[in-house]
């Protein structure tokens, strides 16, 4: 069952029995580009007042409930380390180890990026607007290389090799580049035990979302991940999820998805 058709609930258990990990997945705040409907991608866009609001928002209620964290990752777009900065200095947790990674970037979104998705609507219709926002193996129209918006020169990329900086994705493309960060670099911290942090993007945490909870490509179609409400997993020694919820109010959470379903539509 996917985090947004669960049960709302609370955490009220703070005490994990031996051998429980926790992993805490965070969509960023309101950027610049989704107040203005428009596809943002690996464009660098900042958050909103807003955003940082929601940011401060999600540390008050992983506080109120008692987290803490031991490690922390999150992509080289600055609306997710933002994201994550608020986060922590709320926690006074300013001091454990951040790992940035292009692989938890959000979806290229191709030649999309930075089109107002009315536009794109009105122009190519519903129906494709949405094969491209949510078939798992669809991927937009790509950038040309020559496209100023094309990442190849930007220098937090400078060490990725030829192919990797993409010019459009499908979920399942971002699902492929995320993977291996998952193994190498995030897995073993939870396997020794720590208390992981991950602030993100909605497809990249999506896709991570599908690989935990080995949802089936129809139904993370559907999936939709609410902006800056902490979605908490308690995972077994062997990394299986046990449980997973959001920290969110009934009637705040269901808003929230139904926020993120509306932009989808």
């Amino acid at each position: 069952m996917s985090p947004a058709n669960l049960p709302l609930e609370r955490s009220r258990d703070l005490l994990f029995a031996d051998g429980m990990r926790l992993l805490v997945l965070l969509r960023h705040g309101e950027s610049i580009w989704n107040r203005e409907g428009r596809f943002t991608g690996w464009t660098d866009v900042g958050l909103t007042d807003r955003g940082l609001d929601q940011a401060a928002a999600a540390a008050a209620a992983l506080l109120a409930h008692g987290y803490a964290f031991d490690v922390a990752f999150t992509s080289v777009l600055k609306r997710a380390i933002k994201t994550l900065w608020v986060v922590l200095e709320e926690m006074d947790r300013m001091w454990i180890p951040v790992h940035r990674s292009w692989r938890l970037n959000e979806r290229h979104y191709g030649a999309l990026q930075g089109l107002h998705k009315r536009e794109v609507a009105k122009q190519f219709g519903t129906t494709q607007l949405a094969q491209w926002r949510r078939g798992y193996a669809v991927a937009p129209p790509a950038l040309l290389p020559q496209d100023e918006r094309n990442a190849a020169s930007d220098p937090r990329y400078a060490d990725l090799g030829p192919g990797e900086i993409p010019l459009t994705e499908s979920l399942k493309d971002t699902l492929d580049r995320l993977l291996p960060y998952w193994s190498v670099a995030i897995e073993p911290e939870l396997a020794r035990g720590k208390r992981v942090l991950i602030s993100a993007h909605g497809n990249s945490l999506r896709a991570l979302v599908k690989h935990i909870d080995r949802l089936p490509e129809a139904e993370v179609v559907d999936l939709d991940i609410p902006v800056s409400i902490p979605l908490v997993y308690e995972l077994d020694e062997h990394l299986e999820p046990v449980r997973h919820f959001y920290l969110a109010d009934p009637d705040e959470l269901a808003a929230a998805v139904r926020a993120v379903a509306e932009e989808a539509r």
